[in-house]
């Protein structure tokens, strides 16, 4: 029989839009997949910018929280690797055994985006005032969100500007 891995990500994906908790356990997955030494907080943060504030629950959020960290540990064993938790004041959180601090996947993109940074633009952003600099990232990201919105009216007409920018937020997020 053919390899199912394509079979099982459709599965998987469906999972995780009709799931809460398997929508939260892989989201989980993926960002320590690539990002290593986050606290829970910040785990927390991080999954909740994905699927919506609250997405632990309002209650027992704690016990949630834990009980998705056990069933992520368990995911990536599975997979040959061992996710731990560092006490260090230095580099708190949890963290992939043996493995850096970032991916190489992730380490790579953020090469390239260094790679492209104009030292001239550089220094006219530093005599910007903190102000100047807020509104200018606010303006930037209002004029993401259109142009993914338009994209996606493009394909999908019958969607309001509002419903098509409240999509356009959420790819933003995944």
């Amino acid at each position: 029989m053919t390899d199912l891995r394509a079979a099982f990500d459709v599965l998987l994906k469906d999972a995780i839009s009709r799931d809460r908790t398997t929508a939260r356990r892989a989201a989980l997955l993926k960002i320590l997949q690539h990002e290593r030494y986050l606290t829970r907080a910040q785990l927390i943060v991080r999954v909740e910018d994905k699927l919506g504030k609250g997405c632990f629950g309002e209650s027992a959020w704690e016990d949630t929280f834990y009980r998705d960290m056990q069933v992520v540990k368990r995911a990536f064993s599975a997979a040959g690797h061992e996710l731990a938790y560092s006490r260090s004041r230095k580099l708190p959180g949890y963290y992939l055994r043996g493995e850096p601090p970032v991916s190489a996947e992730l380490s790579s993109i953020l090469k390239g985006c260094v790679a492209q940074v104009d030292p001239a633009q550089i220094e006219i952003l530093k005599r910007l005032t903190p102000a100047q600099r807020f509104r200018m990232g606010c303006s930037m990201t209002d004029l993401a969100v259109k142009v993914v919105a338009y994209r996606i009216r493009l394909k999908n007409p019958e969607l309001s500007l509002a419903e098509a920018q409240r999509l356009a937020i959420q790819r933003g997020t995944h």
